[in-house]
């Protein structure tokens, strides 16, 4: 995980998890219009999974 991708999960989630499934997209922007926290640390999470 790069200082971009950490940049990009802070400013736009959604933006940041764009090649990790259509699934993931959707569960970031859906917690993104329910609050900004929640959509940063989603997106955080997702990125640091090493399975996927």
């Amino acid at each position: 995980m790069g200082f971009f991708r950490v940049l990009l999960s802070i400013l736009f989630p959604p933006l940041a998890v764009i090649d990790k499934g259509c699934g993931s997209i959707l569960i970031v922007f859906l917690l993104t219009l329910c609050g900004w926290i929640p959509g940063v640390i989603a997106a955080l999470v997702i990125l640091n999974n090493p399975n996927r």
